[in-house]
């Protein structure tokens, strides 16, 4: 077969602009893999991107249209085919990656560079579940590590911890020694606690910023608090983490930086170099063989069912990742 299914978009708006299309099959390039995806994310960057709001978005996909009509940043699936030059992986080898700024994986295949953020897919999880681990994971780790510069024994909070990146960073700093507190509904408490959260707070009922505890870090991975607010949560030294772009942590992170010893800082994990992003890869598939990480799945969908997905992922409640499953 010549041809691929994919799921298009032409146009900024609701779910519905989606539409399923026969593509041309990709050919890899000699330095290029072609992978047949078994399973992507719907994330909610996915759905910021699909309809173009915050106008700020569009600054990275097209001001009036998409230029990139396909979305999807995350796969798991099997190499169907390598280039001549390509070294590092063989036909048959099952993976697990991220695409980068060029999207694309809401499709049936993709080529990727061998260079790319791609490693072997853990070998215990199914394409579904290890697609769901590189997710949240390499945003959570990057921001907790590299950002937060987290140490065991330090106090962290991690405001929405039932989502995809929260509840990837509930699990990443509970292995790295923190001592967890995680804020989510009521309808998610067990399920944080499970994840390595030693105390949950159910933001329904107490506001964690008023409550006289402090930590060394408060990651809001949901862009719900502010550095203003979360200010007197912080330790002496301690620093504010978020993952969702405003002017005012633009401003935070220059007027902190220079003068006060509580610091906000946003970091943009997409656009790290592919070679970081495979060795976190690599880092993860031990941390999931090991049990020491797994895998949060929602709600599973099809590429047919892309629209039904996004619909979900836009009502704010997903637990976890939503995937898309494609038939092997």
């Amino acid at each position: 077969m010549n041809t691929m299914k994919a799921i298009v978009y032409t146009e900024y708006g609701a779910p519905d602009v989606l539409q399923i299309q026969e593509l041309e099959k990709p050919v890899p390039e000699d330095n290029e893999v072609l992978i047949r995806i078994y399973a992507a994310t719907v994330s909610s960057e996915d759905c910021t991107f699909r309809k173009g709001k915050p106008f700020v978005a569009r600054f990275a996909t097209g001001l009036f249209k998409p230029k990139i009509n396909t979305l999807g940043s995350y796969l798991a699936g099997k190499i169907e085919a390598v280039g001549k030059n390509v070294i590092r992986f063989k036909t048959g080898d099952e993976v697990f990656g991220a695409t980068g700024a060029e999207f694309g994986a809401h499709a049936e295949y993709i080529c990727l560079p061998e260079e790319g953020a791609l490693a072997l897919k853990p070998d215990n999880l199914n394409p579904g579940e290890a697609v769901s681990v590189c997710s949240g994971c390499l945003t959570a780790l990057p921001f907790l590590r590299d950002a937060g510069k987290i140490q065991s024994g330090q106090k962290v909070l991690i405001n929405g911890a039932s989502g995809s990146v929260g509840s990837a960073a509930v699990q990443l700093a509970a292995y790295l020694g923190a001592e967890v507190t995680g804020v989510c509904s009521t309808a998610n408490v067990k399920m944080a606690q499970s994840l390595g959260a030693a105390r949950v707070i159910d933001y329904t009922k107490e506001d964690f910023t008023q409550n006289g505890e402090t930590y060394d870090i408060i990651f809001d991975t949901v862009g719900k608090s502010s550095f203003s607010r979360c200010k007197g949560s912080l330790k002496p030294g301690g620093i504010y983490l978020l993952t969702v772009l405003t002017w005012a942590i633009v401003w935070q992170m220059l007027l902190t930086a220079k003068i006060s010893n509580k610091n906000a800082s946003i970091i943009f994990t997409g656009l790290r170099p592919d070679n970081e992003k495979s060795a976190d890869l690599v880092f993860l598939k031990e941390l999931a063989e090991t049990g020491k990480i797994k895998p949060v799945i929602d709600k599973a969908y099809s590429l047919e069912q892309s629209v039904e997905a996004h619909r979900y992922v836009d009502t704010g409640h997903k637990k976890g990742n939503v995937v898309l499953l494609l038939e092997k």
